[in-house]
């Protein structure tokens, strides 16, 4: 079975411009770091030239679907029926995407086949996690 899951989805930039733009991105998720989501975006899609990818909690995706949450960088809110709106805050200013909710749903059930919520904590390889931090001696 394989530890890392990822899935392309559909983000739609929200833009002052009434027609939002379409952009390619991949959410991924690793066992090896099972608390967090990461959604990348390539290289055409971003104001730098260069892929740009954000992480963030599995929690705060699942939470943001359902009611607003975050308070942080990444901002998450359900929109409509069917949307959600994800908002990337940074200094250069916020990126707001919305993507379905359908896609970030069956995103989380691969998740939590991969590990199932309340149980991350199994898979974290604390011995390596500090030998990373405090380096090898």
């Amino acid at each position: 079975m394989s530890t890392v899951i990822e899935q392309s989805v559909q983000a739609r930039m929200v833009a002052s411009a009434p027609q939002m733009e379409t952009l390619p991105a991949v959410l991924s998720y690793d066992r090896a770091d099972p608390f967090a989501v990461r959604m990348a975006f390539p290289a055409p899609a971003t104001l730098e030239g260069t892929e740009v990818s954000w992480e963030f909690s599995r929690e705060l995706l699942a939470a943001g679907m359902e009611v607003p949450s975050g308070l942080g960088d990444v901002r998450i809110r359900p929109f409509g029926y069917d949307r959600t709106v994800l908002e990337f805050h940074a200094a250069e200013g916020i990126a707001m995407v919305h993507v379905r909710t359908a896609d970030l749903r069956r995103f989380l059930r691969r998740a939590q086949q991969l590990v199932p919520c309340g149980h991350e904590r199994r898979f974290l390889d604390l011995d390596r996690n500090l030998t990373e931090l405090f380096g090898s001696r």
